[in-house]
């Protein structure tokens, strides 16, 4: 089984590039996905979050409340990383857990599409990595679109992640989404 790892910056078009993965007949994995399952209520992940930011992260109902979390993280590189730490060890965990499956199932091509691709396991997993990249202006407008946030709200999120340049620096190919769909497919159907 060949597992590709799908990564880049936010707002870069990493779904777009699994999706079209997906098509092809690939499995994919989204840690994003995990992500919201390894935080849901009376998992450890959750009450490591709570010990660490606190009961104002909590929604009425004791679920993680995702926009709270976000404007505490996202103003502070530090807790981003402190949060990292903590919820990506459940995330890898999962993963693996999900690449046993596949290759019980006999799939031949696994992605695993992950924004924070260096810490905690994620590049010693895939055989290949595709790091998606978009000029930051780019990225801040399909944030704003897609999160519902303000231009600066967007530019904070973008900038308490990894530069495309540090995204570039482990990819084995870059695809450039800058333009619109049917480029981004052009591309792809070159490079892959």
């Amino acid at each position: 089984m060949k597992i590709i790892g799908v990564t880049g910056p936010i707002g870069s078009g990493k779904s777009t590039l699994s999706d079209y993965f997906a098509k092809k007949g690939a499995k994919v994995i989204d840690a994003d996905l995990i992500y919201r399952e390894v935080v849901h209520k009376g998992k450890p992940a959750l009450t490591e979050i709570v010990r660490v930011f606190g009961n104002e992260v909590l929604d009425g109902e004791g679920q993680l409340d995702r926009k709270k979390l976000a404007s505490i993280v996202f103003n502070d590189k530090v807790k981003l990383e402190v949060l990292n730490g903590l919820t990506h060890k459940y995330i890898i965990e999962e993963i693996i857990e999900e690449i046993k499956k596949a290759r019980e199932s006999h799939v031949e091509v696994l992605v695993i599409e992950c924004p924070i691709p260096i810490k905690h396991g994620f590049i010693d997993l895939v055989d290949e990595v595709y790091v998606v990249v978009a000029d930051e202006k780019v990225r801040a407008e399909r944030i704003m679109k897609r999160n519902n946030l303000s231009f600066d709200d967007a530019l904070k999120r973008i900038r308490s992640q990894m530069t495309n340049d540090e995204y570039i620096s482990i990819a084995d190919k870059v695809i450039r989404n800058e333009s619109d769909f049917d480029s981004l497919i052009a591309q792809l159907e070159g490079n892959i």
